[in-house]
């Protein structure tokens, strides 16, 4: 026990505050790494490859196997030079956050607090008359991050927001009634647009497993930007809300407009807007938890 403490007040002697600074920076990387892969396949390839290198290193230094520890050594250096490969999807998702305009810097509100209540009103509108008649509706609104990519695979609009026309859009068996309507601003950019799809397993989990592709595709647009998406149920007519790969179910109007107006009011846009801004809010979060 003396040798022990005796060590242990000899580290701290030699700890500086570069030491320090170069222990927090590791500790945030990883902090970050975890943070980004949470809830997706790749927290479990992650976790299988951990396992599996603590039970090579056990196997090769508690029992003494030449062949085996041969093989080991020489097939860890493929696991690595491997990683980019597995964790590829990702690692272009992470690199396309940080390169997109707006993930650091303050954004700027393009269009007026009135036009702006006046989409989302528009918006919760179209969602509970949809619901009422169980038409199926998929609504990506834009915030920070561009959405021009998946707006180029359906069918250009660029109309006002309003509930006819959100209703005439997802009226069943009509040309524009699959894919997803992206509005941007006050205005329905795209219509039947290509989205991608979940990679995590957050809807298997759920213990009604019948959300088919809309809830899949509302995920996975949330997974790859920061916008908002809505979800109707075709079968249940059931209001649900995803962002940033959460989703939220069964919202009655009031509180899907609540959620909506807490998003894209200016104030917390500026303060969510920036890097520093979100790590604030999830720890007012945490707060308010508690």
């Amino acid at each position: 026990m003396t040798e022990f403490l005796n060590n242990l007040f000899f580290i701290f002697q030699r700890i500086s505050w570069l030491s320090v600074l170069d222990i927090m920076l590791v500790t945030l990387i990883f902090f970050a790494l975890l943070y980004s892969l949470r809830d997706t396949q790749a927290m479990a390839l992650l976790r299988g490859m951990i396992l599996l290198v603590v039970a090579l290193i056990l196997l090769t230094s508690l029992v003494e196997l030449p062949a085996f520890s041969w093989i080991a050594q020489n097939s860890l250096p493929a696991l690595l030079l491997a990683l980019p490969v597995i964790f590829a999807p990702e690692i272009r998702r992470t690199l396309e956050r940080l390169g997109r305009a707006g993930t650091f810097l303050p954004a700027t509100v393009k269009s007026s607090d009135l036009a702006l209540e006046e989409t989302i009103r528009a918006v919760v509108s179209a969602t509970a008359r949809l619901s009422a008649r169980q038409h199926g509706a998929l609504i990506i609104m834009q915030r920070l991050d561009n959405l021009d990519e998946f707006a180029h695979t359906g069918v250009q609009l660029n109309a006002k927001v309003t509930p006819e026309l959100l209703l005439q859009i997802f009226y069943p068996n009509t040309p524009l009634h699959d894919g997803g309507a992206i509005i941007v601003n006050s205005k329905v950019v795209a219509a039947a647009c290509v989205l991608p799809l979940s990679a995590s397993g957050i809807l298997n989990r759920t213990p009604e497993r019948q959300m088919g592709l809309r809830h899949r595709a509302a995920l996975g647009t949330s997974e790859a930007s920061d916008a908002i998406a809505i979800v109707v149920s075709e079968e249940t007519g059931a209001i649900s809300i995803a962002h940033a790969g959460r989703m939220l179910r069964r919202l009655d109007p009031d509180r899907l407009e609540n959620i909506l107006t807490a998003f894209f009011r200016p104030s917390s846009r500026e303060q969510k807007s920036t890097f520093l801004g979100r790590i604030l809010t999830g720890f007012q979060r945490r707060k308010k938890e508690k």
